[in-house]
């Protein structure tokens, strides 16, 4: 099989098993089809304001000053009198869209929706708006658009200001809110003389929804502890007492009203949100208002461990924490408008106050709506399964659940309010847990096909290595006992029996190819059987004992970097191993120096992975002293290798404008951040250096000398020109010191290949990357080549994992992207912070495949190796998706085997690129255009 033939098949598998992770574990929970229900009786409230304070921490929010007040004294009031409150659970990932969906539509959004977009809805879904009779929102463009396109009709109206408004470098990003307020005032106030407006305001079942976001834009630009952050709050607070001030007013202090103030996520001490700390987990929830419970003094403590109570000063008053999805059926059982259909939310019963049979009525409500989902979602799986292979949730089967609903409705009929509650909360419970059970009743027969096609890859390339790259004792006669036809026969009738039994129960498009890709991929294994054959009768002429230790040390090896994947700390323990590797290998009595250089680079690197991932204050100085550092190591290296590899006269301008370029770009971060803090906004030169900076960082160093070192050192100076202008502190270090060990990885193993005695060793400094290479001096794979292989895989799990945890969302500091844009943007802001990621892991990349070319050995062959070492990093995640309970151990795993198989990928696309790009064809244009006067 040609090299390209056989990388384009295996990026592809890969590709379907990168797809699999998210269809087996991220596959939307809606069903539809389901009747909206609402509780029979009269609602305690006409109206319902809900207002989201967008990045919210409930500590904030409840913390007193140190002198005892608070800086929000009309929401304390409403705490200590009139109202309700709690702590409200978010759950991952702690996203604006998710948030609010699960606080209006009551269910958890699948991680890939947030990915989809903010403004638009993957998937269509009921919501409180949908089902009020109008409701007027005010606030971001991010957010309110995907609530009035998913709702049915015409009777959600959204007032927004403009995107551009939503800038993280704004005098004052509070104007927000108080946009928001003034909008308000100014629609009430409007809707005075506008009979139309004032006669659909005074219906019932009606929603104002108020999203605030300047709280969260201040957080993001000058983090919550900052003065600008606490202040927004106070601002909050004084808006929300006087719009409730106007709405009183307006409807005559008639008590129809309730009022629901809570947040979508909280944010880290560093500014950012995305993953399950407490602080962005945790979200304050006051409500009061019509048909909600007042204030409720306690003299017992309370069920709560936190600590919270007390350093809130509020122990001596009730708290009712809820789950956010809570706060959906909450709203609906207010104002009398049917639970959202696919809502997973318990009705918190302690914030209602009303009679005990309009609880019980309304727990009975909520009950029949999860019911309904339940029943659909069987019904779904029912009709897609076979009978006889059909086993049904046991805990609530068609006899039970009939049995449910009756007891708890003669259980209202007979007054008996409390029983009903609690038998109505156990049909809840069990109805949850049926939902997930049928929406992950197909998850072990899929992670079952992907395991099998995954470790039937992994153990075709094994052979395809053996095979093509190891001297092995040929027995052609052995090979020709499988009878290749006998096995295709026999892999196409399991193929038609497969299709089959996919076809009768109706599966999706994507069953049919985790469970078929196993089939070509086995028979591909089965046929090259003979190497296995073969490599049994040559093991008693192998090293055994030297293959076992490998063995074991390459097991090891990848049980570290799958702990270091977990714990940061293992990245450091590795790389003082590796550092000593020159000195057990014997190569530091042949090269002193470059060992040395070795052991000192290894310890230097290994001091990042012991730095802090995230909360790391910025330090623009050290960005600066990055910069120095990256210029004097080029001149270095360039003063030292005049003689050996001078410049030709055409590339001495070109390296010179890349060093003035890394000067400017280690001055720029300073300068922007330095206009930000005085509030100046993001200077136009400076942005506009950035982005060409960026756009040239790619193509500029191919127009430098294919000579080895000349390359590197262009590629080098181009992507620290980005990485500077995307750093805030101590991780601009980091590429530097990389280069600088990829460096003397370079040289030391072409020592390590003397050592080894191999002939025709050519010289590093007489390399050009474009010369044809010559095939008869291409090896055969070694042992210590795995150790290669290896050592590759780590250093690119080392850049990935060397100044931050790319697994989670809330390591990026948002500050980072401040030289670019400062105007809220995700997908161009996680371009970039994906882009400053990416640059080390190019820099590995490129030295690897110097050493490929240095090492005299096929790009393809060491390249097997990586794949083989990758995938087995990849199965071990899945196997351990698979072993534990929690979703939080899940989604860990879930995203690292996300990581791995997305670095996978990465590779083989760029090895695709590689081949393409060393054509001869393009190899003569570059040399034609380096002698273009």
């Amino acid at each position: 099989m040609r090299m390209i033939t056989f990388f384009v098949i295996g990026l592809t598998v890969h590709v379907v098993f990168f797809i699999s992770i998210f269809d087996i574990y991220f596959t939307s929970p809606l069903v539809h089809g389901m009747t909206p229900h609402s509780t029979p009786l009269e609602p305690p409230a006409s109206r319902l304001v809900l207002v989201v304070a967008d990045g919210l921490r409930a500590d904030s929010l409840f913390t007193l000053l140190p002198n005892g007040s608070s800086r929000t004294p009309y929401l304390r009031s409403i705490i200590e009198d009139k109202g309700t409150w709690g702590v409200s659970h978010t759950r991952v990932p702690t996203e604006s869209r998710p948030g609010h969906v699960a606080l209006i539509a009551g269910f958890y959004e699948d991680v890939s929706a947030v990915a989809k977009g903010w403004k638009e809805n993957p998937v269509e879904f009921d919501s409180v708006f949908n089902e009020s009779r109008h409701t007027w929102c005010w606030g971001s463009p991010d957010i309110l658009p995907m609530f009035a396109k998913g709702a049915s009709g015409d009777h959600v109206y959204t007032h927004t200001y403009s995107a551009v408004e939503e800038d993280f470098a704004s005098t004052d990003a509070s104007k927000l809110d108080s946009w928001v307020f003034t909008q308000v005032k100014s629609f009430f106030k409007s809707a005075q003389s506008n009979s139309t407006l004032k006669a659909s305001l005074w219906e019932d079942k009606n929603v104002f929804f108020l999203h605030l976001l300047g709280i969260d834009t201040n957080g993001h630009a000058h983090r919550p502890m900052s003065q600008e952050y606490l202040d927004n709050i106070g601002l909050v607070d004084a808006g929300v007492a006087e719009v409730v001030s106007i709405i009183e007013d307006f409807f005559d202090n008639d008590g129809r009203t309730a009022y629901v103030f809570t947040s979508d996520h909280g944010m880290t001490n560093w500014g950012s949100h995305g993953a399950g700390h407490p602080s962005e987990t945790l979200t304050p929830l006051v409500a009061w208002g019509a048909g909600v419970q007042k204030a409720k003094g306690v003299t017992e403590p309370q069920p709560y461990n936190d600590g919270f109570l007390q350093d809130w000063k509020l122990e001596h008053l009730r708290r009712v924490d809820v789950s956010q999805a809570d706060i959906a059926p909450l709203m609906a059982s207010l104002v009398g408008v049917p639970i959202p259909v696919n809502s997973v939310g318990v009705l918190p019963l302690l914030y209602l106050n009303n009679s005990e049979r309009f609880m019980a009525e309304s727990m009975y409500t909520n009950a029949i709506q999860v019911l309904e989902q339940f029943k659909m979602k069987m019904m779904q799986k029912k009709e897609t399964t076979l009978s006889f292979l059909f086993t049904p949730y046991q805990l609530l089967t068609e006899s039970k659940q009939a049995e449910f609903t009756q007891k708890a409705r003669i259980l209202i009929q007979l007054e008996k309010y409390e029983d009903a509650i609690s038998l109505c909360q156990s049909l809840i419970s069990r109805s949850l847990e049926g939902l997930v059970y049928y929406h992950t009743y197909d998850r072990f027969f899929l992670g079952c096909s992907v395991v099998l096609g995954f470790v039937g890859w992994t153990s075709y390339v094994v052979l395809v290595i053996l095979k093509t790259h190891a001297s092995l004792n040929r027995h052609p006669n052995l090979t020709k006992q499988i009878p290749g036809r006998n096995l295709a026969r026999l892999c196409t009738c399991v193929a038609v029996v497969i299709t089959l039994f996919l076809l009768i129960q109706r599966s999706p498009i994507t069953y049919y190819i985790y469970c078929l890709l196993p089939i070509p991929v086995w028979y591909s294994v089965l046929k090259e059987s003979g190497t296995l054959r073969d490599l049994i009768q040559t093991a008693p002429s192998l090293p055994l004992w030297k293959c076992l230790g490998y063995f074991v040390l390459v097991a090891f090896g990848i049980e570290l970097l799958v702990v270091s994947f977990f714990h940061r700390a293992m990245l450091t323990v590795g790389l003082a191993a590796l550092s000593l590797w020159p000195f057990l290998s014997g190569l530091f009595g042949k090269a002193k120096s470059r060992s040395l250089s070795w052991l000192v680079g290894c310890l230097c690197l290994a001091a990042f992975p012991l730095m802090p991932v995230v909360g790391r204050e910025p330090n623009i100085h050290l960005v600066t002293c990055a910069g120095l550092l990256a210029l004097f190591t080029s001149a270095c290296y360039l003063w030292s290798s005049r003689r050996r590899t001078p410049l030709h006269l055409g590339d001495r301008p070109q390296f010179v404008i890349q060093m003035l370029l890394v000067a400017v770009c280690a001055y720029v971060p300073s300068l922007t951040h330095s206009s930000l803090q005085q509030k100046q906004g993001l200077p136009l030169l400076n942005q506009i250096i950035s982005w060409s900076t960026l756009a040239s960082s790619i193509f500029v160093p191919l127009l430098s000398s294919t000579r080895l070192f000349h390359r590197l050192l262009s590629i080098f100076l181009s992507l620290t020109s980005t990485y500077l202008l995307l750093s805030t502190g101590s991780e601009a270090l980091f590429p530097p010191v990389l280069s600088w060990l990829m460096f003397v990885w370079i040289n030391i193993e072409q020592e390590a290949l003397l050592a080894q005695g191999m002939s025709g060793r050519q010289e590093l400094s007489t390399i050009d990357f474009s010369a044809n290479i010559d095939i008869t001096k291409i090896r055969q794979l070694k042992l210590d080549d795995i150790r290669r292989s290896y050592f590759f895989v780590f250093f690119i799990i080392t850049a990935f994992f060397g100044t931050g945890n790319i697994a989670s969302i809330n390591s990026f500091d948002p500050a980072s992207v401040y030289c670019f844009l400062t105007v809220f943007n995700p997908f161009i802001m996680g371009g970039l912070m994906m882009w400053k990621v990416i640059i080390p892991f190019i820099i590995v990349m490129c030295t690897f495949e110097t050493i490929q070319v240095a090492t005299q050995l096929s790009s393809r062959s060491l390249f097997l190796i990586v794949l083989v070492i990758s995938d087995l990093m990849a199965l071990h995640f899945f196997f351990m998706v698979q072993d534990y309970g929690s979703w939080l151990d899940i989604g860990t795993s879930i995203s690292h085997y996300v990581i791995v198989m997305s670095m996978t990928i990465f590779l083989m696309l760029l090895s695709v690129v590689t081949h393409v790009l060393t054509s001869q064809r393009l190899v003569l244009w570059r040399q034609r255009k380096m002698h273009f006067p």
